[in-house]
């Protein structure tokens, strides 16, 4: 058999950190258990991708203003003609590959503010050339979740229906795709491939408790609270401002973890608002350095859903600053479902009491956090073992390859 031609497809390196983590997940094992797969991108930052990873990239949309607003003629313009130009380019793209895999994340959810005519639109083009052109496509445990607005809804719901595999980080994620009409009767569940990734081995700190890690987020509600949003960040900030500010006061060092480089400016906010040299910003450029970082914390209080997983990944008590059920679901897998606390009504007082909690049981917790972290890589193993079975048949098979969903 000819060296199976392999496309990777998202938004990935446009800047968050968890999104480049699932690419990466997938290249590594692509790299272990098909090392003959000649593989390239179709993605949000081509030109980072290619830098980090050593694969030929293609941007993901044309019009390179996508994700900004346009307000004047022309650039409304541009971007109307952008999504017709994107109909042959992924279609030319799409053409070229034998199997296309899109890596993770949350590409079927709108826990975020998301426009139904950027990526959700990405993806239903993908979906369907690849079932018009017969190249295999591919939602690798992606994250779904049930979406209000009609046009984002009607537009997953057909590119999962399109999509000649599925598979889903969590059981919420596939009945969110159930209620939403989609057939998943052979769809599986398995875990977050971030968890296929190595991490530094976390200890319990000897003598004083180490530093806390608070993962910190541009956070400003959900697709469908853009009506409340400035609201909603206003209070997201000034209590975990209140809550640095008072772990500082007690002489606690904290390093502030960002997980996508719109968190920032969040970050450099509680710094200059709280004021003191026993908080530091953490330079974090991949889910490595996220682990490196949490592995040396004596506890972490995170709110990015990747920045979770690199802190339970490593062993270390992690509480929740929850804005999706994603997340709930994410700590109660991995037996610290008591520690999650609401992103949108963040109250610096009942986080505390919270936290000294988590930090009272931590021995427990690391125990805890072992066992499960077992459990995870033995899903992790066998999502990989199953896309294998899928989307790489043996040379017996090989004219399969291209065969028709």
């Amino acid at each position: 058999m000819t060296s199976p031609r392999v496309g990777v497809f998202g938004l990935l390196g446009a800047g968050n950190i968890g999104n480049d983590g699932s690419l990466e997940a997938v290249l590594g094992y692509l790299r272990a258990e098909h090392p003959e797969a000649v593989v390239d991108a179709m993605c949000g930052g081509p030109e980072a991708v290619t830098a980090r990873y050593g694969i030929p990239a293609t941007r993901l949309h044309w019009y390179r203003g996508e994700y900004r607003t346009a307000s004047r003629a022309g650039a409304v313009a541009a971007k109307g003609l952008g999504k017709l130009v994107d109909v042959v380019r992924t279609a030319a793209w799409v053409r070229r590959h034998d199997v296309v895999i899109v890596p993770g994340t949350g590409v079927l959810e709108t826990t975020l503010p998301l426009r139904p005519w950027g990526f959700p639109y990405a993806l239903f083009l993908l979906c369907a050339t690849g079932r018009l052109l017969r190249t295999r496509v591919a939602l690798v445990s992606v994250g779904a979740g049930t979406i209000g607005n009609r046009p984002t809804r009607v537009l997953t719901r057909w590119s999962t229906r399109l999509a000649a595999y599925r598979s889903y980080r969590d059981t919420m994620s596939r009945d969110a795709m159930r209620a939403m009409g989609v057939d998943t009767t052979r769809d599986e569940v398995y875990e977050d491939i971030v968890f296929a990734l190595p991490a530094p081995a976390a200890s319990a700190p000897a003598g004083p408790p180490g530093p806390v890690c608070v993962g910190v987020m541009d956070f400003h509600g959900s697709n469908d609270e853009r009506d409340r949003a400035e609201e909603i960040h206003r209070r997201y900030l000034d209590g975990t401002t209140r809550f640095v500010r008072a772990l500082a006061e007690e002489g606690r060092p904290v390093r502030l973890l960002i997980g996508d480089e719109l968190d920032l400016p969040v970050a450099e906010a509680i710094l200059d608002a709280v004021g003191s040299p026993l908080v530091t910003v953490a330079e974090t450029a991949s889910l490595a350095d996220l682990m490196k970082e949490t592995a040396a914390a004596g506890a972490v209080v995170a709110t990015r859903y990747h920045n979770l997983i690199c802190a339970l990944k490593t062993g270390t008590p992690t509480l929740a600053l929850s804005y999706s059920a994603k997340s709930d679901t994410l700590m109660a897998r991995m037996g610290l479902g008591a520690y999650c606390h609401p992103a949108r009504e963040t109250d610096a007082g009942r986080l505390l009491a919270q936290f000294r909690e988590l930090e009272r049981r931590s021995a427990e917790l690391r125990r805890v956090l072992a066992e499960r972290n077992l459990d995870a890589d033995r899903r992790v193993e066998r999502q990989f073992a199953a896309l294998t079975a899928a989307l790489f048949p043996t040379a017996d098979h090989a004219p399969t390859l291209r065969e028709a969903p």
